[in-house]
């Protein structure tokens, strides 16, 4: 088994950065949802689900870790990441609140162009960041703006599986994975609970929970007029009322990530 595929996601919901190698801190991937768009007046977080424009926001980080915004009909914008400790704005993702740096009026500016409302643009700082949903791994686990972890890994065979039964191929990306493994079963990953990728050991923590998301064209942002691949996943993976596929990841310490890697199962 090898790592495949590797992905970034530099703003929460905008596009995927393909990724040959990556560095890796406790967050996860450097640079990985650390930006996330929010609402100006009650700072409430926006993704693709209500607001596809952001399927055409592409971000890329430089090794500073200043941010890149580009779009169709926009100029470009650089933006810089802002001190820890100044500017902070409250921000609600999903249940938890936090308080983060701002990033400035210009990147303000011109997300608010594209959403056609007035949002701020926030930055992550790792001491800033916030702690796993209670019950998942260890207390020093802490996650910057994914929705609940880490690191998303998918077997590309599990998605192989499910293209057979929808009877048409389906993206990687409309799940937004981190990680991508080639060459084991599919689902095999859902037996996992430790495993090692080059000098990295990564700990299992528990299966993605799946949402309309996966219904949005990853290029467009349109919705699957059928609701695939949610329709087909939930007539074989659903569990308790929650529809599954990927599982999520914490990493113990820090380096460096690269395709073709090595995946071995530990436990």
């Amino acid at each position: 088994m090898f790592l495949s595929e590797l992905y970034r996601y530099p703003v929460k919901s905008g596009q995927a950065q393909c990724l040959q190698a990556c560095a890796v801190d406790p967050l996860g991937l450097s640079g990985d949802r650390r930006w996330l768009v929010v609402e100006e007046d009650n700072g409430r977080f926006l993704t693709q689900r209500a607001w596809p424009q952001l399927s055409q926001l592409k971000a890329s980080v430089s090794e500073a870790g200043a941010l890149l915004l580009e779009t169709p009909g926009q100029a470009p914008v650089q933006v810089a990441v802002p001190p820890a400790d100044e500017g902070l704005r409250g921000v609600t993702l999903w249940r938890d609140t936090l308080r983060v740096p701002d990033a400035g009026d210009e990147a303000a500016a011109w997300l608010s162009q594209l959403l056609g409302k007035p949002v701020r643009l926030v930055y992550c700082p790792e001491q800033r960041a916030r702690y796993l949903p209670s019950g998942y791994g260890l207390n020093s686990d802490r996650a910057a703006f994914p929705d609940g972890f880490p690191l998303l890994l998918i077997g590309q065979g599990s998605l192989d599986e499910l293209n057979r039964r929808i009877g048409r191929p389906m993206e990687m990306l409309r799940f937004r994975p981190n990680l991508v493994v080639q060459g084991a079963a599919p689902f095999a990953e859902d037996g996992w609970k430790r495993i090692r990728i080059g000098g990295l050991q990564f700990r299992v923590l528990k299966p993605s929970v799946r949402c309309i998301f996966t219904t949005l064209d990853p290029a467009t942002g349109a919705r699957s007029p059928d609701r695939e691949p949610l329709t087909t996943l939930k007539s074989f993976r659903e569990k308790e009322g929650d529809i599954l596929f990927g599982q999520n990841l914490a990493v113990d310490g820090s380096g460096r990530l690269a395709v073709g890697m090595e995946v071995e199962v530990l436990e």
